[in-house]
């Protein structure tokens, strides 16, 4: 059941009493911290997400509001190996708990399994699917084989190059006498 739910002021428990879902498909720009992350032309990227209420009954048998967000994308990164544009695809599947208060979800949110979020009803949906995607990129994104880069000449480094240090070896046979007797 989609519905007409405000993503950006999300009233939660209103979208769990009704069981109903927010599915949106966000261009990259409307999610900036992680556009920032992505390299080359975002035009064309985009965050599909769709978010669904619940109410579930708690460990007191009262009910709880739940919330149970799925987003996936697939962002261009920098590959750290090679330097070039990789395509990583992301993707979150995770269920919220929701408490009365900041103090209590700071208080549950460690011994949960889920992760435990305060209640309000003006709740910024995006902001939420944005944090999960970025927490869910790579470390070190790369190729699962990259294409070999073209070897860099000494005559690219131009003015900068950097002047070769004696090969101590070298610099040691020279002490040697070169014939690898030793000096009188």
């Amino acid at each position: 059941m989609s519905s007409s739910f405000s993503p950006r002021a999300l009233d939660v428990r209103a979208l769990a009493w009704e069981g109903a879902e927010v599915t949106r498909t966000d261009p990259l720009s409307e999610h900036p911290r992680l556009a920032e992350e992505a390299v080359g032309d975002l035009g064309k990227v985009s965050v599909h997400w769709v978010a669904t209420g619940a109410m579930r009954a708690g460990a007191k048998g009262e009910p709880e509001v739940w919330l149970h967000l799925v987003a996936d994308a697939v962002i261009p990164l920098t590959c750290q190996r090679c330097l070039t544009p990789v395509d990583v695809p992301l993707q979150v599947d995770q269920r919220f708990r929701f408490v009365a208060d900041e103090a209590t979800a700071e208080a549950e949110d460690d011994e949960a399994d889920e992760d435990v979020l305060a209640l309000t009803t003006e709740f910024d949906l995006p902001t939420l699917v944005e944090d999960e995607l970025l927490m869910a990129l790579p470390i070190v994104p790369r190729h699962d084989r990259c294409q070999p880069a073209a070897p860099l000449a000494t005559a690219d480094l131009g003015a900068h190059q950097v002047p070769q240090k004696p090969n101590p070896f070298a610099v040691l046979a020279t002490l040697r006498g070169g014939n690898g007797h030793k000096p009188s």
